[in-house]
């Protein structure tokens, strides 16, 4: 194989047949992202030197990386790494393999970072969408007061003849070009006085950070919050805790995408889990003040003092039922580890002992968010109301199929 002339091309097709007699699924995407690890390129670029040749070490590379995928052994930790939400991700064996399924439990803390804490006066204001609130409809107003005097003042000054100039004079003062300045002036200053006094009827409406008017009562409450805040007041960096982190993409992406606003704290069971998220944090380069992992049994190594600080608590547990275990793709069950994925008889061993820590780890109105098996989120619903957690929601993944509860801690807990 090294002696004959292996292009991108050839080496893409052969791949593909390869896999594809071996009962691969997508063979062509296999070989795809194959290739890319082992040349370095896009896949874009593939199809842009089709007729380049692969040199001897990207040869055996290449080989090496076939064989693997022939067994099984998942892309992701042939390749050492998977894209999430905006990121890369370093993957290796012994640490689950994120799943497009967690970046919507992503997507789910965010939103409500984004209502509740980052911006919780936005949240909390009745929103009067633009154009139609009141400070446009004072500006239309003075603008046609405005229009109206102008056409007076231009049929005012067309009417004077040459007889009326010259009883006024050849003087600046007795020309038509000043009776004409004049008469603007006047219709200037008479649609300024009318906007202040309509302005003075309807106060000016304040404005939040996106632009957006505060109405009535709302902005009453805005301006006296305001006025008691602090000048100096720090903008609220909000704190998640996510347990059970593996490469770290939840936390790492948490703190990316809202960097300077979010700070996470991240457990894990596993050395190896917690090893190669140091690894996917430092890449990014974030640093440990932004995401701290710890290595730890759930929340074990959370200081006492932090305990009901935190306004998330999210997690992506083991929670594959026992049964289902033997039924997973071989790719999974061969490849993956047990530890990251069984969650006991009804998928929801890890879930209740996250459900008891919540109200201890959350200040009240926190989030507790979890992906779970599909047939165990109407259960794990009914456990959160059972705990007395509100507002309790089953989100859907993008297949339809139920993926993740949500509900809000009311009442925190503090351990006697």
């Amino acid at each position: 194989m090294a002696n004959e002339i292996w292009t991108i091309k050839r080496c893409l097709e052969w791949t593909k047949e390869y896999l594809a007699e071996r009962g691969e699924e997508h063979p062509r995407l296999s070989a795809e992202w194959l290739l890319c690890s082992a040349t370095g390129l896009a896949r874009i670029d593939l199809y842009m030197r089709m007729d380049e040749t692969l040199n001897a070490a990207q040869l055996e590379t290449m080989h090496a990386a076939v064989v693997r995928r022939a067994k099984g052994e998942p892309l992701q930790y042939i390749t050492g790494s998977t894209q999430f939400r905006m990121i890369d991700v370093a993957c290796a064996p012994g640490v689950l393999i994120p799943r497009p399924e967690t970046e919507m439990l992503v997507e789910e803390v965010l939103n409500y970072l984004d209502a509740e804490v980052l911006s919780p006066e936005a949240a909390a204001r009745q929103r009067v969408e633009l154009p139609w609130n009141d400070e446009v409809e004072q500006a239309r107003k003075a603008e046609a007061a405005l229009a109206d005097e102008r056409a007076t003042a231009e049929r005012r000054a067309a009417n004077l003849t040459a007889a009326d100039e010259a009883a006024l004079g050849s003087d600046v003062l007795g020309s038509r070009a000043y009776a004409e300045e004049l008469a603007d002036r006047e219709a200037e200053e008479a649609a300024a006085q009318a906007a202040e006094a309509e302005a003075m009827e309807t106060p000016e409406p304040e404005l939040d950070e996106y632009g957006i008017a505060i109405d009535g009562a709302d902005q009453e409450t805005a301006s006296a919050q305001d006025a008691a805040a602090p000048a100096s007041a720090e903008p609220r960096i909000a704190r998640v805790l996510e347990v059970g982190c593996g490469t770290g993409c939840i936390s790492l992406s948490l703190a990316w995408e809202r960097r300077g606003h979010v700070t996470c704290t991240a457990t894990d069971i596993e050395p190896r889990a917690i090893d190669l998220a140091t690894k996917n944090r430092d890449a990014l380069g974030l640093t440990s003040d932004e995401v701290a992992f710890s290595l730890t049994n759930l929340v074990s190594s959370i200081p006492r003092e932090e305990w009901g600080t935190f306004d998330v608590l999210v997690s992506n547990p083991p929670y594959i039922p026992t049964d289902v275990m033997r039924s997973l793709p071989h790719e999974v069950k061969d490849f993956e580890p047990d530890l990251a994925l069984e969650g006991g008889a009804d998928g929801l061993d890890i879930f209740r002992r996250l459900l008891n820590a919540a109200p201890y780890m959350l200040r009240a109105g926190g989030l507790f968010a979890c992906e779970l098996y599909e047939g165990a989120l109407d259960a794990a619903a009914e456990l959160c109301r059972q705990a007395g957690l509100s507002d309790v929601r089953i989100v859907h993944d993008l297949t339809n199929r139920p993926r993740i509860v949500r509900a809000i801690v009311t009442e925190p807990k503090q351990r006697q």
